[in-house]
């Protein structure tokens, strides 16, 4: 295969960046997407020039550090894959692939395609755990959890935190993310403990962070990854309503 690519370079942060074109020849169609980059890093590096910075970790699905906006959507045109499962198969011969970064006010560039995701980091840190003493691990059937409960908080728990959500709405919203986050806790028992203060001090953050507002377009759901269900949006409301009106009547 012979592509072209129209790759975003951008210094840092603070640099005004732009597209680039190059051209690569005999791509294997059986190259991952990383493995294609990492051709045209070599390349550009013999050649003299300044590699693409992107970010790699696992390459197995399971990080989601390889966030890339390739053609208009998230990790790119195949479904519920991320970047480094992307093959070139995917891709015409002779076509030519649009690589950019996250765009979003609370993902800022670092250099090239890498951002900095640490706002996630940082709504975790407001209430994303549980900090009450649970004593040592129980026998799986002391602490009885229906199978339908148990199966929604594996599907929530199984969001790796890369951002396609803050990336494919046109709000930026992190909504999908934060949801994901407070539904894995909320529907346990050892979650419940704290789940008035948790929902309300992850919504705070993500909103002091600047992320957006949910419309209900569905994007974020389309282009995750993993699956995450939008439903999980409307729990985490619930459960923010609940504990606003439950704050109001205590006073």
């Amino acid at each position: 295969m012979n592509i072209k690519l129209n790759i975003w370079r951008q210094k840092n942060a603070k640099a005004k960046g732009r597209f680039v074109k190059y051209t690569l020849e005999d791509v294997s169609p059986e190259m991952s997407f990383l493995e294609m980059m990492d051709a045209l890093n070599t390349k550009l590096i013999v050649q003299g020039g300044e590699p693409v910075a992107f970010e790699s970790d696992c390459r197995e699905g399971i990080c989601g550090c390889c966030s890339l906006y390739i053609n208009g959507h998230p990790h790119g045109p195949g479904e519920k894959i991320t970047t480094c499962e992307l093959h070139m198969r995917s891709f015409n011969d002779g076509g030519t692939i649009t690589v950019e970064p996250w765009r979003a006010k609370a993902f800022p560039v670092v250099k090239d395609l890498i951002v900095d995701r640490n706002a996630f980091d940082k709504i975790m840190a407001a209430g994303g755990f549980i900090s009450i003493n649970a004593g040592s691990a129980q026998d799986s059937n002391a602490v009885l959890v229906r199978k339908d409960k148990a199966d929604e908080v594996f599907d929530s728990a199984s969001c790796i935190g890369c951002g396609a959500c803050v990336a494919a709405c046109k709000n930026a919203s992190a909504m999908l993310f934060v949801s994901a986050k407070v539904s894995q806790f909320a529907l346990l028992p050892q979650g419940r403990v704290e789940a008035k203060q948790r929902v309300q001090r992850m919504i705070a953050k993500m909103d002091e962070l600047g992320f957006g507002n949910c419309t209900n377009t569905y994007a974020c759901e389309a282009e995750c990854p993993k699956g995450i269900k939008i439903t999980n949006i409307a729990r985490m409301n619930r459960e923010f309503i609940g504990a606003k009106v439950g704050a109001q009547k205590a006073v």
